[in-house]
């Protein structure tokens, strides 16, 4: 039987793959596998992989940037072509190679309402969800096939989300509703699906690739949150073509890639669809064709007179499909169209664009990164209003972390912190709506399957990080510390009238992050204790008290990822 079973999958990699001369190496390590996304990073701050790889285009391809000979075997001692089942090679004098990826199964659970960001399919969710995600991959001459399909199953318990009780704000809360496509609750039942996940068909030449993935995209330096693309939301459809490796150049090396993706909407509404004020309904309806095209561009430059700087550029830009008519909607990434804050341009209207600049510096002498990411949302400003005023329409994100020595050469102290705002600071920015990741025109905003591309967190949060870990290898125990202040456009935009500063949603969350390696199998948990404060903005004022209590909760979150490696 496994024979047989051998040979069917054999005949179908030759008719999907077709035939080549020479081998590639085209294998990726998906964006949050448990125990070895960050695991990677750690290994180029120890100058264990190539100082010349920006990290910021991802994933990465560990074959080429390490020089590995299979991109998760990352001691040599998984891959066995002659003894294991599970890895073979096949075609004339075996230039194929067949692999059985390494197995993630993600479990995650919320004991009161929905938390977690950058979970990749899992959704916001009360109770347990998993992820199921097995794997092959192949090769043969130039082509390359990896297939990670990814089966979450939810619970997708009730919850209290956005209160009734809040009838005076929920006018305010529909404005933003209105215009992203961002559900609290995901129906009103189990929800189970399956995701082509982190698949991709390739064309590899030298430093490049070319082909057709679903593969979760980070662009950008951060570690935790990333302004235009991170695995907050499921992975999506789309093309590519990227560098697999930095390109030596006269002047240093370059990265990049370029994509065209579809985008897909949900149909589940927000909180309370039906209500009405002053017989108006506070929902209106969004188009029912929410399906929608996203084409990006990012680059990396690192001087070669500049070890370890990286510099870079990203954009993206978003339209409902059925308004995609020309070449420059195609392909907008350089042309912002710009003017005026004032000028209508129905064209630059029916886009969403945004863009970012960033830099990372890293020091594998003394085991330290510094980077930070600076972004702008609609791409229409012209130069000299960008110099007046550059921080309307702004988010920024800035972090570090630094491997402390210890007595053991193979231990360390990893210390980091990150920052992350989007939330508006001029007036006129929060009273036009002008709040990242909603739109007016494309009212499903900057979302895939009902979550966001970017912040996890969502439309105008910001966010503080600090972290401490005992790192050795694959091994480590951490403790972080978060505040989260959700939307903080809404807060000012709906308060600025009584000035009440009391009304602030904000999570202080506790984290206990361990990760451990038990033979062929690598564990990856987060234990987190979530003290809300005003969750939804919600506060019962006193008339003979003014310090009051808010609507306070507290949640408990555990996660715990396995990634198996077939031996």
């Amino acid at each position: 039987m496994r024979k047989g079973s051998l040979r069917i999958i054999r005949l179908i990699l030759f008719g999907v793959l077709g035939l080549g001369f020479f081998q590639t190496q085209a294998q990726t390590i998906p964006i949050g596998t448990p125990g070895l996304d960050d695991y990677l990073r750690r290994l180029q701050l120890l100058g264990k992989v190539d100082s010349t790889s920006s990290w910021m285009v991802r994933p990465v391809y560990p074959t080429e940037v390490m020089g590995l000979a299979n991109g998760f075997d990352l001691d040599s001692s998984v891959v066995d072509f002659d003894e294991s089942g599970f890895y073979w090679r096949f075609g004339k004098e075996g230039k194929g190679k067949f692999l059985t990826m390494p197995a993630v199964y993600k479990v995650q659970f919320n004991s009161e309402y929905a938390f977690g960001v950058n979970d990749g399919a899992m959704i916001p969710n009360r109770g347990f969800q998993q992820v199921i995600s097995p794997g092959a991959y192949a090769e043969y001459g130039k082509f390359s096939f990896q297939f990670q399909p990814e089966i979450l199953l939810a619970q997708n318990k009730d919850y209290l989300g956005f209160p009734i009780e809040h009838q005076a704000t929920i006018l305010f809360y529909y404005e933003y509703m209105n215009r992203i496509d961002m559900p609290e609750r995901f129906g009103e039942k189990a929800y189970n699906r399956f995701y082509p996940g982190q698949s991709s068909l390739r064309f590899n030449l030298d430093e490049f690739s070319l082909g057709i993935s679903s593969e979760n995209l980070w662009w950008g330096p951060g570690r935790r949150n990333s302004l235009l693309l991170g695995n907050n939301a499921p992975g999506f459809l789309h093309f590519t073509f990227n560098t697999r490796k930095p390109v030596q150049t006269k002047i240093g090396s370059l990265e990049g890639q370029l994509i065209s993706g579809f985008l897909r909407s949900t149909e589940f509404l927000p909180p309370w669809p039906d209500y009405t004020i002053q017989e108006n309904p506070v929902l209106i309806p969004k188009p029912e064709n929410g399906k929608r095209y996203l084409s990006g561009i990012i680059f990396t430059y690192q001087p070669k007179w500049v070890p370890g700087l990286f510099l870079g550029y990203g954009s993206t830009s978003q339209m409902y499909r059925n308004e995609v008519r020309t070449l420059g909607d195609l392909l907008p990434v350089f042309n912002g169209r710009k003017k005026g804050q004032t000028v209508y341009d129905p064209i630059q209207e029916t886009r969403q664009q945004f863009s970012s600049g960033y830099f990372r510096w890293l020091s594998q002498e003394g085991r330290f990164e510094f980077y930070g990411e600076y972004g702008t949302r609609d791409n229409d400003r012209t130069l000299n209003d960008f110099i007046t005023t550059p921080e309307s329409g702004r988010a920024f994100t800035f972090g570090f972390a630094h491997l402390l020595g210890t007595k053991n050469p193979n231990r360390f102290i990893e210390i980091s912190s990150e920052m992350t705002l989007s939330g508006q600071t001029i007036r006129e920015d929060i009273r036009q709506l002008r709040t990242w990741y909603i739109h007016d025109h494309i009212r499903h905003g900057y979302t895939n399957e009902g979550q966001v591309l970017g912040i996890g967190n969502g439309p105008a949060s910001n966010q503080i990080f600090i972290g401490a870990a005992w790192v050795e290898g694959l091994k480590k125990i951490g403790i972080q510390i978060e505040r989260i202040e959700y939307n903080n456009d809404f807060y000012y935009y709906r308060y600025e009238a009584s000035k009440d500063f009391r009304n602030k949603y904000v999570d202080l969350v506790f984290s206990l992050t361990p990760e451990w390696k038990f033979g062929n199998l690598l564990v990856a948990g987060k234990f987190q204790y979530v003290n809300t404060l005003n969750y939804k903005w919600f506060l019962e004022n006193d008339p003979n008290q003014y310090f009051v209590p808010g609507y306070d909760r507290n949640n408990f979150v555990g996660q715990i990822g396995l990634t198996y490696l077939f031996k």
